[in-house]
């Protein structure tokens, strides 16, 4: 797929076939993440690849869990949004495969580090979509981060739990989501 189409095309995905993904698509996909660009090419990514639907489902009841014992209304009034860990973990049990991007800990580099672990999210993003997948970018883990990572036998001194990354062939074809104009959110100086 041509990558302004795959740009164009690619959607958040909530719901999944269950239908597996080889080994082989998995890694072409953590592949497009390992060449995203990096601050200083730092790199400061590690991937826990979970295809075992009994694992997926223990995370996202840890998850759920751990979000039902935090305070109700930190979304509303910290985020100032409605929770979405509920979605998210429906989400994450219809996917064949979880993709958890662990970063490396730097004070000194949290910025850039955040930075480029969104550059390779969305490589994985569109890497997925070029091969026939949908994806969820998941950011609702940060109520579990630390509890997942003992679960997973990933606590680490070195890195922490960013982002999660759900991957699999989509069961919906969802219209795209708003966006601003171009023109309202471009200044040019000539």
């Amino acid at each position: 797929m041509e990558i302004i189409n795959a740009i164009k095309q690619r959607r958040s995905i909530r719901k999944f076939k269950d239908v597996s993904i080889s080994k082989k698509q998995i890694n072409e996909i953590l592949n497009c993440g390992r060449l995203a660009p990096s601050a200083k090419n730092r790199q400061p990514w590690k991937f826990v690849v979970i295809t075992n639907k009994n694992k997926i489902n223990d995370i996202v009841n840890i998850m759920i869990q751990s979000h039902s014992s935090e305070d109700e209304n930190y979304d509303i009034n910290v985020l100032k949004t409605v929770s979405s860990v509920l979605p998210s973990a429906d989400a994450m049990k219809e996917a064949p495969v979880l993709i958890f991007i662990y970063q490396k800990i730097d004070d000194n580099w949290t910025v850039g580090d955040n930075l480029s672990i969104g550059a390779c999210i969305e490589n994985m993003c569109l890497g997925a979509c070029g091969l026939g997948f949908g994806t969820l970018w998941i950011r609702d883990i940060v109520y579990a981060k630390d509890k997942i990572s003992d679960y997973i036998n990933m606590v680490s001194s070195e890195y922490k739990l960013n982002s999660a990354l759900c991957v699999g062939i989509a069961n919906e074809n969802p219209k795209p989501r708003p966006r601003n104009k171009l023109k309202d959110i471009t200044k040019w100086i000539e």
